[in-house]
């Protein structure tokens, strides 16, 4: 493409219509001459302490962020990044008088949706609010399922579509179905969706690798939708059910869901994924060990080659703890079949396995009451997935940890549990090149990785964040006040949301 002048750019800018969500793969419409592997801190603005700045949206019509605030308050704040280096916090939309607290936010064309959790009953059914982008006026509300954690417009507008956890209570009186519901913006009908359908196929889902709690009370109450992307053409979308180790395909044009895939387990004993598991042992040590690892994954990204569609988990894994039901258990409580395990003694030292945290009610193969295998929870790397057979293509191993590691922000305090806990993922396109940023939680830093061909992702970057890094958002250089590809990274640990933008060539 040849290069467009100034003026075009700035007309482009001006004409373009506001399509930007904590999702999206960021399309660019112009070729900017942009290195991706030299991103860069130009701002940062602190709008509060812990779980102020959760996860942000951006509107390129008024050339703001829109902010879930969850610190003590109950609130999207409002940023002003006109100047990206001069963040500032302009206004707020208080949620209160909604009886929810937001859980996430998306924007397209002048329209701010915001995901809400009920208030008064978090087992109940959960709103969509929208609301205008310029003078945060109320357009409409909508009932959706219960605890709507993630949200997200279609990349043509017409859909809104939420991921509904449907956690339970404490003591598990109350545990509705998970379920997805997807909005019509023309005329803000839901159509919410469960997992009931495929309950006769659990026994093969398990066997492949899925995950039902023991403790479940039916199939569809059990699944927990956690994060969503949609493809270009808002015909397919793909859901995370984190705690169950899978990923499901809906078709938006049917309204249905078509297939559950199971991600199965991932091989610790080998040179290649080998982690560090002590936090007692005054080192970091990446080893193999005689343990497996569920992906469980948080956010979830999507992205084409070849005509291919694929899509990218951040594996970070989830416990459930409640009163009633806890599936996490420290490895060296748990006993140990003795010929798969002959030196369990040794494993169960604080110095090895023995701080491990574990899947309580897995792995107990041949039902005799000891584990046959060790599972943990997530899988302390990213993933690429074929998006037509749910069949993994890639997967980072162990690089996520040791690059974080050279950095200096790998936290060894977390070795026992998941690591770096990959939480965000996000594919731009940048030039003719798909980059995929990948935000840590624990070890607080994004990477950078060319996922062009997707069999063999290229590294090009890590880089320090704030404290927890939540959402991670993309604006391309087409939809950008300052006609550059930005990256916001919204850190949940102190509050503090940070843009960052690359080099040029």
């Amino acid at each position: 493409m040849k290069k467009l002048s100034i003026s075009l750019l700035a007309a482009l800018f001006i004409m373009a219509s506001c399509n930007n969500d904590e999702n999206s793969n960021g399309e660019a419409e112009v070729t900017v001459n942009e290195n991706p592997g030299t991103f860069k801190e130009i701002g940062s603005i602190t709008i509060g302490g812990e779980a102020a700045a959760e996860i942000s949206a951006y509107c390129e019509k008024t050339k703001r962020l829109f902010t879930v605030n969850n610190s003590g308050v109950n609130q999207i704040d409002i940023i002003d990044i006109a100047d990206p280096t001069k963040p500032t916090k302009i206004g707020k939309i208080d949620l209160a008088t909604y009886e929810g607290a937001a859980n996430s936010v998306s924007v397209f064309d002048g329209k701010l949706a915001v995901a809400l959790e009920s208030t008064v009953n978090k087992q109940g059914n959960g709103k969509v609010v929208v609301f205008n982008t310029s003078d945060y006026s109320l357009i409409k509300q909508v009932s959706v399922g219960a605890l709507p954690d993630m949200i997200t417009f279609s990349p043509d507008g017409k859909f809104i579509m939420t991921a509904n956890e449907g956690e339970p209570n404490t003591d598990y009186s109350q545990d509705p179905n998970g379920t997805i519901s997807i909005i019509e913006t023309s005329t803000y009908t839901v159509t919410t969706l469960d997992f009931s359908s495929f309950a006769n196929q659990a026994a093969t889902l398990i066997k492949d690798g899925f995950r039902v709690s023991k403790y479940a009370k039916s199939f569809a109450q059990d699944i927990e939708p956690e994060y969503i992307t949609i493809s270009d053409d808002s015909k397919t979308a793909w859901v995370t059910l984190q705690e169950n180790n899978g990923v499901a395909k809906v078709d938006l044009t049917s309204k249905t869901i078509t297939a559950i895939y199971p991600l199965g387990l991932k091989d610790y004993n080998t040179g290649e994924n080998a982690i560090d598991v002590s936090d007692k042992d005054d080192k970091i040590a990446f080893n193999p060990w005689k343990v497996k690892g569920m992906y469980m994954p948080d956010a979830i990204s999507h992205f084409s080659a070849n005509n291919i569609p694929y899509f990218i988990t951040a594996n970070e894994g989830d416990a459930r703890e409640y009163a009633a039901y806890s599936d996490i258990k420290r490895m060296k409580d748990m006993k140990l079949d003795a010929t798969v395990f002959p030196d369990a003694a040794t494993l169960k030292l604080e110095t090895n396995l023995g701080r491990l945290n574990l899947v309580s009610d897995m792995g107990d193969t041949d039902g005799d009451g000891d584990l046959d295998e060790m599972v943990s929870f997530g899988a302390r790397s990213f993933s690429i997935w074929n998006g037509n057979t749910g069949k993994i293509v890639y997967d980072s191993k162990n690089d996520v940890d040791k690059k974080t590691n050279e950095l200096g922000t790998y936290d060894d305090k977390r070795s026992d549990d998941k690591g770096s806990e990959p939480e965000a993922v996000v594919v731009a396109k940048m030039g003719n090149q798909n980059i995929l940023f990948v935000g840590l939680e624990r070890s607080d830093a994004f990477m950078t990785y060319d996922v062009s061909n997707p069999n063999s992702p290229q590294y090009l970057q890590t880089v320090k964040t704030g404290d927890a890094p939540e959402g991670i958002l993309f604006i391309p250089a087409s939809k950008s006040p300052t006609k550059r590809s930005l990256l916001v990274v919204s850190s949940e640990g102190d509050g503090t949301v940070k843009i960052y933008q690359p080099d040029l060539k």
